[in-house]
């Protein structure tokens, strides 16, 4: 039973993962456009790099769960 609800939180934070991994690639991209057009990149590198702290937020999520997982 325990384990059931461990797998059911680790298939949600993967999606997560995936999703944020998406998001991430998404903000990349614009901050590449916004260079090309010359266009002030400030904001938008501030949020990547909070987005980025996120994202290894879950990552360590997903670690802590996988390790609980191991026998």
């Amino acid at each position: 039973m325990y384990t059931t609800a461990i797998y059911d939180e680790l298939r949600q934070i993967e999606r997560d993962v995936v999703e944020g991994e998406r998001r991430l690639a998404e903000q990349e991209a614009l901050i590449i456009e916004m260079k090309r057009q010359n266009e002030d990149t400030t904001k938008a590198e501030g949020e990547l790099e909070r987005m980025r702290m996120e994202q290894r937020g879950r990552d360590q999520d997903r670690q802590r769960l996988l390790s609980r997982l191991q026998p």
